[in-house]
C-alpha cells in the first residue's frame, strides 16, 4: 500500500500525530476522531516506514504552509489560487488527492494555523534532510511570487520558515535568485546563441552564478544543482512520488540554462 493509501485509511495520520496528523484528520472529515480505536487496531498491519511518514508530512506541510503564505498579506489573490492549482495540476494527483491539497491550502489560511508547530514537526519527519527541505522552500517561494511580487509580510514568513527549518537565510537569497530566474527563464523554448540578453541573464540566475563566474565554477554549480534536484534522489529521501514532475521540470530548467550559458560562451563540450 502506498503512503497515500495508508494516509487515506486514517492510520498514517494517527501515527504522525501532532498538528500534521490533526490536519490529516480534518482533511479526511475527522476520521481520526471518529475511528480512533479502529486506527489503533490497524497500526500493527500498516507497517508504516520512515519514508512514508516523510511523504505524508511533506504533502501535508507543503499545501498548508502555501495557504498560510498566500494569506500573509491579508488576502489570497487570484494569482495565488491559480499558482496552487497549477502546482496541483503538475502533480500526478488523483481526485481525492487534489481535494486534499485544496483542503490543506484552506486550513493554512485560517487565523489559528499553527505555523511553528507544523514546521517543527515537518523538520523532525524530514530528519533535517537539506535537499528535501530546500525543495519545500522552493515551492513556498513560488507561492510568494505567484502574483509577480513578494510582499514584505511574505518575506518575513519565508525568513521565519528558514529559521525554523534550520535553512540558512543566506542560502534563501541565492535560492530566491535561482527560483525567480527559473520563473522568467521558462518563457523561452530552446537555447540558441541569439537568445535575448534577458534570457541569458535569467539563465545565470537559474544556475546561481554571474557572468563573471569562471567556466569551471559554473560547471560545478550546474552539477550541484542537478544532484540536489535529481528526482530519484529526492523520492528516496521522502518526496511523494506524485511530486516527481516538479523535480523533473526543475532539472530541465537547470539543464536549459546551462546549455544556454555554455553556447553563449562558446563551450559546446
Amino acid at each position: 500500500m502506498s503512503w497515500w493509501g495508508k494516509l487515506a485509511g486514517g492510520g498514517l495520520g494517527f501515527v504522525l500525530g501532532g498538528p500534521l496528523g490533526a490536519m490529516i484528520g480534518v482533511m479526511l472529515g475527522h476520521q481520526l476522531d471518529k475511528s480512533t480505536q479502529k486506527d489503533i487496531g490497524q497500526l500493527g498491519s500498516l507497517n508504516v516506514g520512515a519514508r512514508e511518514r516523510t511523504q505524508a508530512a511533506f504533502f501535508t506541510a507543503t499545501f498548508s504552509v502555501m495557504g498560510h503564505i498566500a494569506k500573509a498579506d491579508g488576502q489570497v489573490s487570484e494569482d495565488e489560487i491559480q499558482l496552487a492549482q497549477e502546482i496541483v495540476a503538475r502533480m500526478r494527483l488523483n481526485k481525492d488527492q487534489q481535494r486534499a491539497a485544496v483542503e490543506l491550502f484552506n486550513l493554512g489560511k485560517q487565523p489559528d494555523f499553527m505555523l511553528d508547530e507544523v514546521l517543527e514537526q515537518f523538520r523532525r519527519e524530514c530528519h533535517r534532510k537539506t535537499t528535501l527541505i530546500q525543495m519545500f522552500i522552493e515551492i513556498q517561494l513560488q507561492a510568494a511570487y505567484a502574483d509577480g511580487v513578494k510582499d514584505p509580510a511574505e518575506e518575513r514568513i519565508l525568513h521565519h520558515i528558514c529559521n525554523k527549518l534550520g535553512y540558512p537565510v543566506e542560502w534563501l537569497v541565492q535560492l530566491e535568485s535561482i527560483t525567480y530566474g527559473a520563473r522568467e527563464h521558462s518563457r523561452y523554448r530552446g537555447a540558441t546563441p541569439q537568445s535575448s540578453a534577458a534570457d541569458l541573464r535569467n539563465a545565470y540566475r537559474v544556475l546561481g552564478v554571474s557572468p563573471e563566474t569562471g567556466d569551471a565554477e559554473i560547471k560545478k554549480a550546474y552539477r550541484r544543482l542537478m544532484s540536489q534536484h535529481h528526482p530519484d534522489k529526492l523520492i528516496s529521501k521522502g518526496l511523494p512520488e506524485e511530486m516527481i514532475e516538479i523535480a523533473t521540470e526543475k532539472t530541465q530548467e537547470i539543464r536549459k540554462a546551462y546549455d544556454l550559458v555554455r553556447q553563449q560562451r562558446g563551450n559546446h563540450g
